[in-house]
C-alpha cells in the first residue's frame, strides 16, 4: 500500500513532549497543483457560460454597443428615446456626469441583451426551416438560398460545442390522424385486405375516442419540456428495462480493419488512452466544433455529449439511474481478474503515452491472484438487473467493496486489458472478424463493466475495440468519439520503431493501486453470469466487407446509398423468406434539442413493388423505374423522421400517456406489440478528414454494431466509405428456440449474407 501513503499530505504522532507533525510536501504539492488545475477548469466553465450565454453574439459586441451609444450621445442625440433620462432619476447620490455614465451602460447592456435575444429568436425560427431538406439535389429554392444566407450571417462566428444549444428548435408533435396515416401506410405492404380493414377500423376508432384526449396531454407536455420524447424514451426504453442490457442494449465499435498500429498491447493502451481524455478535454473546455448535417451549416445538438465521460448507470429494483461526475483523473482497469485504479493525472498535468504505457506494463506484469469473488465479478452488470440491485445493496452499501465500485463507476472510463488475440489477421480472416465482433459485443460476459458510459478493450495484440452503454446516447455520438481515438492515436501520438508511445517516462509514478473487495457470496455473480452466457452463446455474428464498389458508384448513378442498401436488403430478405416484414431503420432527430432517435419504417410499398417486379420478370426499364420510386420513397421518409414527423415514437409517446392517465387503447398495444423481423443501422464517417484514405487506405475503420432486439431478428448494420469503394455490413441474428436455432443462427446469416451480397450486384448492373 505504498501508493495509500504517498497520498497522505501529512502524518501526526502524539507522544509525552506533545505533537509530532509530519508534513510531506510532496503531497501537498500535488494537492496544490491539484487545486490549480479544478481552478483553471472552472474559471474555463464560466467563461464558455458567458460566450454560449451570448450566443450568436460575442461578449466584445457589448463593448461595440457602448461606444455607439455614447458617441451618439455625444453628438447630441438621445438614441434611447428618453429612457436614459428616466434611468438617471434612479441615481440620485451621484453627480449628473456620473449619472449619465451610468444610465448610458445600463441602457447599452439591457440594448445588447435585447439584440441577443432577438438574434437568437430568429436563429431558431431559422433552423425550424426543413424544406431544404425535401428539394432535389441541384434545384434548390430561392427561399432555400437565402435561408442558407442568413443562416450563415447568424453562425459566422466561431461556435463552442454547446453554442447553438439554445437556439435549436423543439421537436414538434405531429398531428394525430397524419401520424396514423403514415402508420397505416407502412403497413399496408404486410398486411392481406382483411387485416388492413381491421387495422383501419382501430385506428379510426382511436383518432375519434382516446387519441386526442392523450395529443393534448401530449402537447401541454410538449409546451413544458424541452422535448417530448427524450425523457420517456431514455427512461421507459432503457433505464426501466430489467432485462440484461449486454447484448441487448450496448454496443460496439472497432479496431481498423487492415492494420494494427502497434503489436504491444501496453503501447496500444498507453495511445488509446490518452486519445480518449484528449477528446474529453475538448469537450470539457467546448473546443470541439459543433457536429452539422454533412455538407451543410445546420447544427445539430451536442446534449449527448455531456454524460460521455465520468459515467455509470447504476441498477435499481425498478429502473435504473445514470449517475455523472463532473471530473474524474483516473481510469478503471481490469486483468486478469484483477482491478486497479490507474491515476492518469500527476500534479494537475495529464501523463504523456509513454507514461501511461508504463504504468498499464506494471500492471501486465503484475502476477498477484484475483481475490475471491473479484475474477467474475462484472458479470453482475451482464445479467438481470434486479439481482444486481439487490447484490449492490446487500454488500456494496459500505465498506471496502463501495469504496473499490466507486472507483470503478467514478472513473472516466472503463479499460480491459484482454489476454487474447483479436482482428482479421490469420488463416481465417472471415472467422476471426465474426469472433472480433462477439468478443466486443460481450467479451467472456464477466470481463467487462457493461455500466459505464463506455469501455475500451485492448486485446493481446494491439487490436483495440469499444463497447457503450446505450441509455446516456446513440451511437453517431460514440463513433465520432471512436473517429478521433482512432485517427489521433495512428496519425498524432504515433509510436516509435519498435512500437512504443513516444514521450518520456517518470519512473517516480506511483504504481496503479489495486481494488480490494470482501465479497461473501459468488452465489449471486455465478446466477449472473449463467444468464449472461446464455445469451451470448444465442448470438451469431457475421461480418464481411464487400469490395465489388461503394458510395462513389452508387452515387453516380444518382441514388442515395443508403436506400440503395435498404432496397438491396428487402429483396435479400423476400428471396430467403418469400415475403416482407417490419423493417426498422434508425434516423436521428438531432436537428432539435435533445433530440435523439426516429424510427424510419424500411419496408414501403414502393420497395415491395420492385422487389415483386424484379422477381416476376418484369422488364429492365419497368424495374429501374420502380427502384428510382422505391428510393425516392425511401428518401423521403428518412427525411420525414429526422424533421419530426416520424410515427414510432409519437405512439410511444401517446402510449406512456394512455398509461399515466390508467386507460388502455387496443390500437397502441397492439402496435407496440408489433415485431421488428429486421433491424437496421447504418454508422456514416462523419470527421473523413480525420483519415488520409487517399494515402494510407488500410487505415479503414470497421464502424460497428449491435445485439438483435428480439428472439427471432436479423441485425445489420453497415458503413459505406467513399474513397475505397468498400461496403462493411455486420448481420447479428438470435435464436427463438431451439428447434429454430440452427436455422436462425447458421443458416439464415449465410443465406441472407449470400443474399444481399448477389442483390448488390444485380441492382448495380440493372441501373448502369
Amino acid at each position: 500500500m505504498a501508493e495509500a501513503h504517498q497520498a497522505v499530505a501529512f502524518q501526526f504522532t502524539i507522544t509525552p513532549e506533545g505533537i509530532d507533525l509530519q508534513l510531506s510536501y510532496q503531497a501537498l504539492n500535488q494537492i496544490y497543483l491539484s487545486g490549480v488545475r479544478s481552478w483553471k477548469k472552472r474559471v474555463s466553465r464560466m467563461r464558455n457560460r458567458v460566450i454560449k450565454g451570448v450566443y450568436p453574439a460575442s461578449p466584445s459586441s457589448w463593448l461595440f454597443v457602448v461606444i455607439a451609444i455614447l458617441a451618439t450621445m455625444y453628438m447630441r442625440s438621445d438614441p434611447s428615446m428618453g429612457l436614459i433620462a428616466k434611468i438617471q432619476h434612479l441615481h440620485v447620490s451621484l453627480g449628473a456626469q456620473g449619472q449619465t455614465m451610468v444610465s448610458a451602460l445600463l441602457f447599452s447592456t439591457l440594448l445588447w441583451l435585447s439584440l441577443i435575444l432577438a438574434l437568437r429568436f430568429c436563429l431558431k425560427l431559422l433552423l425550424s426551416y426543413h424544406q431544404w431538406m425535401f428539394e432535389q439535389h441541384g434545384r434548390i429554392s430561392n427561399t432555400t438560398k437565402v435561408w442558407v444566407t442568413l443562416v450563415r450571417l447568424l453562425s459566422g462566428r466561431k461556435p463552442l460545442l454547446y453554442s447553438y444549444q439554445t437556439s435549436l428548435p423543439h421537436l414538434p408533435v405531429p398531428g394525430i390522424k397524419d401520424t396514423l396515416s403514415r402508420y397505416l401506410e407502412s403497413v399496408r405492404p404486410l398486411l392481406t385486405d382483411v387485416e388492413f380493414k381491421r387495422m383501419t377500423e382501430l385506428g379510426n376508432q382511436f383518432e375519434s375516442t382516446l387519441g386526442n384526449r392523450l395529443q393534448r396531454y401530449l402537447k401541454l407536455k410538449a409546451l413544458w419540456a424541452t422535448n417530448y420524447v427524450s425523457d420517456w424514451w431514455e427512461e421507459y426504453i432503457y433505464l426501466r428495462s430489467r432485462s440484461p442490457i449486454m447484448v441487448n442494449s450496448n454496443y460496439y465499435g472497432m479496431d481498423f480493419l487492415y492494420v494494427t498500429p502497434t503489436p504491444v498491447q501496453a503501447a496500444r493502451a498507453g495511445n488509446t488512452i490518452t486519445a480518449l481524455l484528449l477528446y474529453r478535454r475538448k469537450v470539457n473546455r467546448e473546443e470541439l466544433k459543433p457536429s452539422r448535417v454533412p455538407g451543410t451549416v445546420i447544427p445539430l445538438c451536442a446534449a449527448q455529449c455531456e454524460r460521455m465521460f465520468n459515467t455509470t448507470r447504476t441498477p435499481g429494483v425498478e429502473t435504473d439511474v445514470l449517475q455523472h461526475w463532473q471530473d474524474s483523473e483516473f481510469v478503471a482497469v481490469y486483468h486478469k481478474g484483477r482491478y486497479f485504479r490507474l491515476w492518469v493525472y500527476q500534479a494537475g498535468r495529464l501523463l504523456s503515452p509513454r507514461e501511461i504505457e508504463y504504468q498499464v506494463q506494471r500492471i501486465l506484469d503484475d502476477t498477484s491472484p484475483p481475490q475471491p469473488g473479484e475474477e467474475k465479478l462484472g458479470a453482475l452488470t451482464a445479467g438481470d438487473r434486479i439481482p444486481w440491485s439487490e447484490m449492490r445493496k446487500q454488500h456494496f452499501s459500505s465498506g471496502i467493496n463501495k469504496r473499490s465500485l466507486d472507483a470503478i463507476e467514478r472513473a472516466a472510463f472503463f479499460v480491459t486489458l484482454d489476454d487474447e488475440e483479436q482482428g482479421m489477421k490469420g488463416e481465417d480472416p472471415a472467422g476471426n472478424l465474426d469472433r472480433y465482433a462477439k468478443s466486443l459485443l460481450h467479451g467472456k460476459c464477466y470481463d467487462r463493466w457493461f455500466d459505464k458510459s463506455f469501455s475500451i478493450v485492448i486485446y493481446k495484440n494491439g487490436k483495440n475495440g469499444l463497447n457503450a452503454e446505450h441509455s446516456w446516447a446513440d451511437a453517431p455520438t460514440v463513433a465520432h468519439l471512436w473517429e478521433y481515438t482512432l485517427a489521433t492515436d495512428a496519425f498524432q501520438l504515433g509510436y516509435t520503431e519498435d512500437g512504443h508511445c513516444k514521450g518520456e517516462v517518470d519512473r517516480m509514478l506511483p504504481r496503479p493501486q489495486r481494488l480490494l473487495w470482501d465479497i461473501p457470496s459468488e452465489t449471486q455473480v455465478q446466477s449472473s453470469l449463467a444468464v449472461a452466457q446464455a445469451l451470448a452463446n444465442d448470438v451469431d455474428c457475421h461480418i464481411f466487407p464487400f469490395v465489388k464498389f461503394g458510395k462513389g458508384r452508387i452515387k453516380k448513378l444518382r441514388i442515395s446509398p443508403d436506400a440503395f442498401i435498404q432496397i438491396a436488403l428487402q429483396l435479400a430478405y423476400y428471396r430467403d423468406r418469400g415475403g416482407f416484414c417490419l423493417t426498422y431503420e434508425a434516423s436521428m432527430t438531432r436537428l432539435f434539442r435533445e433530440g435523439r432517435t426516429e424510427t424510419v419504417r424500411s419496408c414501403s410499398n414502393e420497395s415491395c413493388a420492385f422487389v415483386r417486379a424484379l422477381e416476376d420478370g418484369e422488364t429492365e426499364d419497368e424495374c429501374r423505374r420502380l427502384f428510382r420510386l422505391a428510393s425516392d420513397r425511401h428518401q423521403n421518409l428518412y427525411r420525414m423522421a429526422m424533421t419530426g414527423a416520424g410515427i414510432d415514437r409519437h405512439l410511444f409517446c401517446l402510449y406512456v400517456v394512455s398509461k399515466y392517465l390508467g386507460v388502455d387503447s387496443p390500437f397502441l398495444k397492439e402496435v407496440l406489440a408489433e415485431p421488428w423481423r429486421l433491424s437496421t443501422s447504418q454508422t456514416p464517417v462523419q470527421q473523413m478528414e480525420l483519415f488520409d484514405l487517399k494515402n494510407y487506405p488500410d487505415f479503414l475503420s470497421l464502424g460497428g454494431g449491435f445485439g438483435p432486439v428480439s428472439n427471432d431478428t436479423l441485425f445489420s448494420s453497415f458503413v459505406i466509405i467513399h474513397l475505397t469503394s468498400i461496403v462493411v455490413t455486420n448481420h447479428v441474428s438470435q435464436s427463438q428456440s431451439d428447434v429454430l436455432f440452427c436455422f436462425f443462427s447458421l443458416v439464415y446469416i449465410n443465406v441472407i449474407i449470400l443474399f444481399l451480397t448477389n442483390c448488390l450486384a444485380q441492382i448495380n448492373v440493372l441501373l448502369l
